[in-house]
């Protein structure tokens, strides 16, 4: 497919070889006006905003997925097909399954789980388990560690429900999954198909099983989740 592609208007070279990708455009502005210096904006189509920069002198650039799996999985796939991106960090909100994940730590998702229907597309003969970069994550964990964050690593659930009907999200704990959110799965498998690299880092803003934790708001998941947002751009090649 040529460029543009029909979600993304960028040019051949707007984007840098990694690209944060949270789900809120907003996010994706605050991030860009915050933490890069001399951004331009090169992507507004349907409000999704991406914008490319410099962090610490490393071209970065950060776009917004929307939130699921059919959005994510869109975006990330014109990226790494068509746009030469090697790396998409997204950089999300997620609701805790473990008592030790609190508002406001992070969870890094090694793997994710899903209850999409998303990896049938590749007709594999079986289950197929996606999971993050290891060169990203380990970054990731190492550089963690050094800012003295409290995060998790381990698996997430990516769930196409918001609302579940049948209750089901608290039996995925009993699996050790750390948290809840849409769109990981899709783009590890997409990274994993085109041969490149991806990892998921998410803030916890409410938890499921701490109930006395109040969740954040939506302003403070725009604007207050900083330490997962300078972890990515730490990490970013």
């Amino acid at each position: 497919m040529p460029i543009p592609t029909p979600h993304i208007t960028a040019k051949e070279g707007d984007f840098a070889k990694t690209v944060l990708m949270p789900g809120d455009p907003k996010r994706a502005q605050f991030i860009a006006e915050t933490f890069l210096e001399d951004a331009v904006l090169v992507n507004d189509v349907r409000g999704i905003k991406g914008y490319t920069g410099y962090y610490k002198g490393k071209r970065v650039s950060v776009m917004a997925s929307g939130m699921g799996q059919p959005s994510i999985g869109i975006y990330s796939y014109e990226l790494f097909n068509f746009y030469g991106v090697e790396n998409i960090i997204r950089v999300g909100s997620a609701g805790s399954l473990h008592p030790d994940l609190h508002i406001r730590d992070i969870a890094i998702a090694q793997g994710a789980c899903t209850n999409s229907n998303y990896v049938s597309q590749y007709e594999l003969p079986g289950n197929y388990a996606p999971i993050a970069s290891y060169k990203l994550l380990k970054k990731a964990a190492d550089t963690a560690e050094k800012m003295g964050l409290h995060y998790m690593v381990g698996n997430v659930l990516s769930s196409d429900t918001f609302y579940d009907d049948s209750m089901g999200t608290m039996k995925w704990a009993k699996m050790g999954v750390l948290a809840v959110e849409m769109e990981s799965a899709a783009l590890y498998c997409n990274a994993a198909r085109a041969g490149k690299h991806a990892l998921c880092i998410c803030t916890i803003s409410d938890s499921i099983v701490n109930e006395n934790e109040p969740p954040t708001t939506a302003e403070e998941r725009q604007l207050s989740f900083t330490a997962m947002m300078e972890l990515a751009l730490e990490i970013a090649e």
